[in-house]
């Protein structure tokens, strides 16, 4: 049975609900999943500006990042897991890792519109 844990940023309002929704469609105990943001990132290897720049993962015992982390928790979700399988292709999993790096680029306008969204609904 493969083991996975992936880090997560808990500061991130996209992050936080991305995670919500991984959890709620994952098996029980399929993933674990460590809140970065938490003092000492659950002991990641990772440097921490490391992890909380891009998604990592750690998967039987290997550690990834960026499009392989999400291939990654795919694999361990039944309804993602042909596109999680399909990242395991070298020319997928490159074209996911440029839609990744474009990810991070719009990644700080989107965090910003997720916190107004936010405060809009706690209002």
């Amino acid at each position: 049975m493969t083991t996975l844990t992936v880090w997560f940023d808990g500061g991130c309002p996209l992050c936080r609900r991305e995670i919500a929704l991984m959890r709620r469609l994952a098996p029980p105990g399929a993933i674990r999943f460590v809140d970065a943001d938490d003092e000492g990132g659950g002991a990641c290897p990772v440097d921490r500006a490391d992890l909380l720049a891009r998604f990592h993962a750690l998967e039987d015992g290997r550690m990834v990042s960026g499009a392989a982390a999400f291939a990654a928790m795919w694999r361990a979700i039944p309804r993602l897991r042909p596109l999680g399988l399909a990242a395991r292709h070298p020319l997928v999993l490159a074209g996911l890792e440029r839609l990744y790096l474009a990810f991070l680029r719009v990644r700080p306008r989107l965090q910003r519109l997720a916190v107004r969204l936010e405060r809009g609904a706690a209002a």
